[in-house]
């Protein structure tokens, strides 16, 4: 198997498309983390990622008659922009099936680089059955995004730059994962000529199918997969990168979508470029392995994988790098409401910086309090608490809360005494057009909507909370609602924020 690997990686036909990218040395990374880190730049490639090296070795090595008939594909992103290019370089016509869901610049994108865009279906699952289904019709070649030896070749060649460009000992490469097909290419190439080098993959803790796969010894297939870091949202990994990563991956470290959104700030504030989620999972990954092992003094290599970022997204990333880097708490914080207890709640916030203070009255007793307040790791949120507990103030750290990060953060003192029966639960639902009114209209007449929040984030997906009023002997018929709309969902009617604030 490596020497197998070994020769398709050294004969890949990548450079008529791809460039070799740079190894750039990341100054400030290095000095946070103590370690000397290196970013391989294949954001820099001309469709700004990875994927055209796989893309278009495999069609390099395909017989000019198949080229003659054409390639397809399926993708909403970087495999297709990919596709399409290598197809023009060779002459061939390239079908991209794509999602209808698929956001209109990277349609553009794709045509632009001379792919045909068929659109069908609402998910990648829908389009690749669906290319397969054409594959067969029309006698064209199925270009997969990573289940395929050429294309793991392709892939592999970053590897062989990365040794190529950096001759001194290197500790550990970090790779992000969707189906396996980039790190099980490096992997081949690295473990066959220094072994002792770490390769380390990562993935969202919502999209983890390798990660699972690994720790049950074979390929598990997610029910659903979290769509932030869409680059790697892949259900299931492929059949021949999985007996890959089993023989070569050292782990699989898992990042959540703070940890991301604060390495994507980290990366431009070393090279003022902007990763797309995916693009950054290998720094996030690199980050907590380093915090993890308490390592210094070493050579860490990550893989910048892509940069195809959605710029409506920004935002999300921008409020959400401040909680991935520690650099934020939040805190739901009672206080009697008594002449001089604010004067000296304030007292105990001393010198740091307010992100957020928001105050509510609660009742002639009591008042809540709601306060973001700038850190500098998490340690200094665990010291504030006792000190607001030992000034005698009832205190709920809110910085891990999901609900409130997303939600209540924007909705503090929407107390009502009439929201009886009050039910609260939040929904994910693909952000396109009807599936918010899908919602709304599958709903009983007879359940009254007691809280509504609903915020567009720049994500494929959009987040909402509901407050439902459903009588006690209706449950049965809200859980069967549940069970029918086909959303992920989440009760939090027992949330100690929610009942704090809003209940």
């Amino acid at each position: 198997m490596p020497d197998h690997y070994l020769e398709r990686i050294l004969k890949a036909r990548v450079y008529d498309v791809a460039i070799e990218t740079p190894l750039d040395y990341a100054p400030n990374l290095s000095t946070r983390l103590d370690n000397r880190v290196y970013l391989k730049r294949e954001d820099l490639q001309s469709v700004f990622s990875f994927k055209l090296r796989g893309a278009y070795n495999k069609m390099a090595h395909l017989s000019q008659e198949l080229l003659k008939q054409g390639v397809i594909a399926a993708s909403a992103g970087n495999h297709a922009q990919g596709v399409a290019l290598g197809a023009s370089r060779l002459g061939t016509q390239a079908i991209i099936v794509m999602p209808t869901t698929t956001p209109q610049v990277k349609i553009e994108a794709v045509k632009a680089r001379g792919g045909v865009v068929v659109l069908h279906g609402d998910t990648y699952d829908d389009a690749y059955a669906y290319a397969r289904q054409l594959e067969q019709e029309k006698g064209l070649t199925f270009i997969h995004p990573f289940n395929d030896p050429d294309v793991i070749a392709g892939q592999g060649t970053i590897g062989m730059e990365i040794l190529r460009q950096y001759q001194q000992p290197i500790h550990a490469i970090f790779v992000a994962i969707g189906g396996g097909g980039l790190i099980a290419g490096i992997a081949a190439y690295v473990k066959r000529l220094y072994p002792e080098v770490k390769i380390i993959g990562v993935e969202p803790v919502d999209a983890n199918a390798m990660y699972l796969s690994l720790k049950a010894g074979h390929r598990v297939k997610l029910e659903q997969v979290g769509l932030f870091a869409d680059g790697v949202a892949v259900r299931e990994v492929g059949d021949q990168t999985f007996p890959l990563c089993q023989q070569y991956v050292d782990e699989v470290i898992l990042a959540d979508t703070d940890d991301i959104c604060a390495a994507i700030k980290d990366v431009f504030e070393d090279t003022r470029s902007i990763l797309e989620p995916a693009g950054a999972l290998a720094i996030a990954g690199m980050k907590a392995y380093v915090e993890r092992e308490q390592i210094t003094d070493k050579t860490l290599i990550a893989v910048a994988c892509g940069a195809n970022m959605n710029f409506d997204r920004l935002r999300f990333v921008v409020e959400r790098a401040e909680y991935g880097e520690r650099r934020e708490a939040i805190f739901a914080v009672t206080i009697p409401e008594a002449q001089g207890s604010l004067r000296k709640f304030c007292e105990c916030l001393g010198k740091n910086n307010l992100t957020e203070f928001s105050y509510r009255i609660a009742d002639s007793q009591i008042a809540h309090i709601f306060v973001g307040v700038q850190i500098q790791n998490r340690s200094d949120a665990t010291r504030m608490v006792e000190t607001f507990v030992k000034n005698g103030f009832n205190t709920l750290d809110l910085t891990d809360d999901e609900l409130t990060k997303l939600h209540l953060r924007h909705m503090v003192g929407g107390r009502s005494p009439l929201a009886d029966h009050e039910l609260l639960y939040r929904f994910e639902f693909p952000e396109r057009p009807g599936a918010l009114m899908k919602f709304l209209k599958s709903m009983s007449p007879n359940w009254n909507i007691s809280l509504f929040h609903y915020r567009n984030h720049g994500a494929d997906s959009g987040r909402i909370v509901v407050g439902m009023q459903v009588p006690p002997d209706e449950r049965g018929q809200w859980q069967d609602f549940l069970e029918g709309l086909g959303y992920p969902y989440w009760d939090e009617s027992q949330n100690p924020a929610y009942k704090l604030f809003l209940g």
